[in-house]
């Protein structure tokens, strides 16, 4: 499940192709979901967790919103440093990934796009121009009411979900991600042992709250209770539509907690 080291460089120069935000149209744009298969133990990982910030801070797709997640695998956790992000479930999300699309095996980093791609970062080709035909698929429309966080114990998020009608395309599930929006750690032990280590939109909760059948829309209150230490203002909620499989990514969408 390692990976070449070879991947490290290849990672870093693919980022000088980005452009940046503004340089982008403000019109309406087509969500892409990008995960990434990560880990804290593994020394390949840092610098595809860079390549994953800049998509999520510089969005270099013109007409297109890079929708991230960092999914944090446990099958590294046994080689010195347990990640305190890791999640087994993560781990069988990503090995259903490898048999729905035929893939050689799990191994981090791996980035999957849409649920139906497979992005190298090896590849030598610019990830805006992997990514650039994604815009071009029409997806459903995902709206994300205002997300309130109660102060209770523990916290209670609450936010609505609604969509638009699936005409097209086969029935979707509809899942609802919490994530950290950023996160850090100072690693002791293992590959990254010393080093400082910082994420983007580490996945914290992935619940499937429903279906969304071929010629109906949706609409659902979600509420999630939230680890005690866990900051309401540094969270993010992505929600998506997933053709079982698991499938294509049909919809998706994502919004920031503000506590204003």
């Amino acid at each position: 499940m390692k990976t070449p080291k070879i991947l490290i460089a290849i990672a870093f120069a693919t980022v000088g192709h980005y452009g940046h935000a503004e340089d982008l149209p403000h019109t309406a744009a087509t969500p892409i979901l990008v995960e990434l298969f990560t880990s804290e133990g593994c020394s390949s990982c840092p610098p595809a967790d860079a390549v994953l910030q800049k998509m999520d801070a510089s969005q270099p797709i013109p007409g297109a919103q890079l929708i991230v997640l960092s999914e944090h695998v446990d099958y590294w956790d046994h080689d010195g440093w347990k990640d305190a992000y890791s999640s087994h479930l993560v781990t069988e999300r990503q090995i259903a990934y490898v048999h729905a699309l035929r893939l050689s095996e799990p191994y981090t980093p791996q980035i999957i796009v849409d649920g139906a791609a497979e992005l190298r970062l090896n590849s030598g080709q610019p990830i805006s121009q992997i990514l650039r035909p994604a815009p071009a698929s029409q997806k459903v429309q995902v709206r994300i009411g205002p997300i309130t966080v109660e102060a209770k114990k523990p916290p209670l998020l609450r936010t609505h979900i609604e969509t638009d009608s699936i005409s097209d395309k086969q029935n979707a599930d509809v899942y609802v991600a919490v994530a950290l929006d950023h996160a850090e750690s100072q690693v002791l032990h293992g590959e990254n042992g010393g080093r400082h280590l910082q994420h983007v939109a580490v996945l914290e909760s992935l619940t499937k709250i429903g279906k969304l059948e071929k010629g109906k829309s949706f609409a659902r209150d979600f509420q999630a209770k939230l680890t005690p230490a866990l900051d309401s203002a540094n969270i993010r909620i992505v929600v998506f539509l997933q053709e079982p499989g698991p499938g294509r990514v049909v919809g998706a969408a994502m919004q920031k907690y503000s506590a204003q």
